[in-house]
């Protein structure tokens, strides 16, 4: 860890950096120190997300009604510190806030600060948080970053270890983190212990009511997200690493689509899912640092230029697409799609226009892999493929009419990465191999869960001729949904040289041993 890192993390720094610097000139006179129970408190750490060249978000949040008042400096002692305008937290935001800051210097460390003001005694002041996260290069250096998905799912919460897959990934320092999807599971409940397969107990140290039972209120959703920030791994790489947000189906509930049917499932009274998501939906936009798109507010697809060296073009397989079911059309028609008309234009023009050398697909789903909606009968597509093995059909179409695209722009460098499987695997898709063959060769890789059951691994689908080059999950003896506990906990690193311009991806495990590696040649455009 460099020293900024150890400095930042030092409660002597955070006590010292005070709260009469940020509120110096706001108006307010000298804070009034009340006693500690009398004083706003920031509830669940900080946040930073959705960073490039000159912007980034940040976000916090208040245990009541608080003006919020913000500075960032670009050295920890915040000696040159830009004050912004205070923003209040009120309860219709479950008092968060969050906030674009603009116009910062490329490649450069910021640092944030939050003082939160109790708005029934303006005077009394809460203690300073602080965060830290760096802009893109404007110029080819190099590049790191992580990506995982699934946290807390399958009933696996905070025991006395935690997630540890999050301190493990902050040992490398990487300049942004992909979450790529299952950020909470909404949908399932916890308990206090459960009986593991040894005779031992799983034991859920730190548990909330919202976690006791499947989300449907807007406060039950809130509370999913609220209880992954209490566990101290992910607080600490929160402050230091921004995360890009995706989302997929456990934000809402398991295999959410148009056709989803709560009738007879017990746990719901609230049967409608079209509610539901958009309960969740608010939830998720309010608790992540995930930048507001005024075209369509509340989106999720966005392309984030980090540098010369790459774009992630974040997408979203949930909000668009047709009910679960055979996925057998061989025409592209609305029920057929995954992504939408609008999302998948969208892709392709943004694909082109890109002048990054690596084009990342962060996608919340696998292509080849099969993912059954009804897994008990081994009936139905959640994922894109449908499992007959053949030519394009369903929701391959839209993956095929993409990857034809890709080819026939001469669109270069796309790398996808992905999760929700809850194992890991490298992929390398070959037109040679496959169904339908009109595409460039690509590599897909898998990673997850950071914290949650362990399944799989999957069988793939041929049509676009995946080649397993690598995969590791339970074995047929270990069986199926092992704990955190087991090891068994996933997460991918992205490096990209800035002389070479090679990109290399490691597959790691929360032990921070290294499962596979492979490094990747840029193709040169003329």
């Amino acid at each position: 860890m460099t020293q900024s890192l150890k400095a930042l993390s030092r409660r002597s720094f955070l006590l010292s950096a005070g709260a009469t610097g940020i509120v110096a000139g706001s108006g307010l006179p000298l804070p009034f120190y009340a006693r500690a129970a009398e004083r706003p408190v920031f509830t669940h750490g900080v946040q930073s997300g959705d960073v490039d060249v000159s912007s980034g978000m940040i976000w916090g949040r208040v245990d009541r009604p608080s003006r919020i008042f913000m500075e960032y400096a670009t050295n920890e002692s915040f000696s040159n510190a830009v004050k912004l305008a205070p923003l209040d937290a009120l309860p219709e935001s479950d008092f968060a806030v969050k906030r674009l800051l603009t116009e910062l210097p490329s490649d450069q460390d910021i640092f944030y600060r939050f003082v939160a003001a109790d708005l029934s005694s303006i005077n009394t002041l809460s203690e300073p948080v602080t965060g830290r996260f760096r802009t893109a290069p404007a110029s080819k250096r190099s590049v790191r970053f992580a990506w995982s998905g699934d946290t807390a799912g399958q009933g696996w919460g905070i025991d006395e270890t935690g997630m540890k897959t999050y301190s493990t990934m902050a040992k490398y320092q990487p300049d942004f983190f992909i979450h790529s999807g299952d950020t909470i599971y909404a949908d399932g409940a916890m308990k206090d212990e459960v009986a593991l397969s040894d005779g031992s107990l799983w034991k859920n140290t730190v548990l909330i009511d919202e976690k006791r039972k499947v989300a449907e209120t807007l406060a039950e959703y809130r509370g999913q997200w609220k209880y992954n920030m209490l566990d101290s791994h992910v607080r600490d790489f929160n402050a230091v690493c921004p995360t890009f947000f995706q989302w997929d189906d456990h934000e809402v509930v398991n295999n959410w689509s148009a056709s989803k049917d709560l009738t007879s499932d017990d746990r719901y009274t609230e049967k409608s899912v079209a509610l539901l998501s958009a309960r969740a939906a608010r939830a998720f936009h309010e608790m992540t640092p995930i930048r507001y798109t005024p075209a369509e507010p509340g989106r999720v697809y966005r392309k984030i230029a980090y540098g010369p060296l790459v774009d992630v073009f974040f997408i979203d397989l949930r909000s668009y697409r047709g009910p679960n079911h055979d996925s057998m059309e061989n025409e592209l028609s609305p029920e057929a799609r995954i992504m939408g008309v609008e999302q998948a234009n969208w892709l392709k023009r943004e694909l082109a226009a890109s002048k990054a050398t690596w084009k990342v697909i962060a996608c919340d789903m696998p292509i080849g892999v099969i993912v059954w909606d009804d897994s008990k009968n081994r009936k139905g597509a959640e994922a894109i493929a449908q499992g007959d093995h053949g030519s394009a059909k369903g929701r391959e179409l839209e993956i095929a009419d993409l990857l034809r695209y890709i080819k026939t722009a001469g669109i270069t460098n796309t790398v996808w990465l992905t999760a929700d499987v809850h194992y890991t695997a490298a992929h390398y898709y070959n037109p040679d191999k496959a169904q339908f063959q009109d595409f460039e060769p690509f590599w897909e890789f898998v990673s997850g869960p950071l914290h949650a059951g362990t399944f799989g691994p999957n069988d793939l689908d041929m049509t676009f001729g995946p080649e397993l080059k690598f995969v590791k999950g339970p074995t047929a003896e270990r069986g199926q949904n092992l704990p955190p506990s087991m090891g068994l906990q996933f997460f991918g690193l992205v490096d990209i040289d800035g002389q070479s311009e090679q990109l290399t991806v490691r597959l790691m495990d929360r032990d921070d041993n290294e499962l596979y590696k492979v490094t990747l040649d840029p193709v040169r455009n003329a």
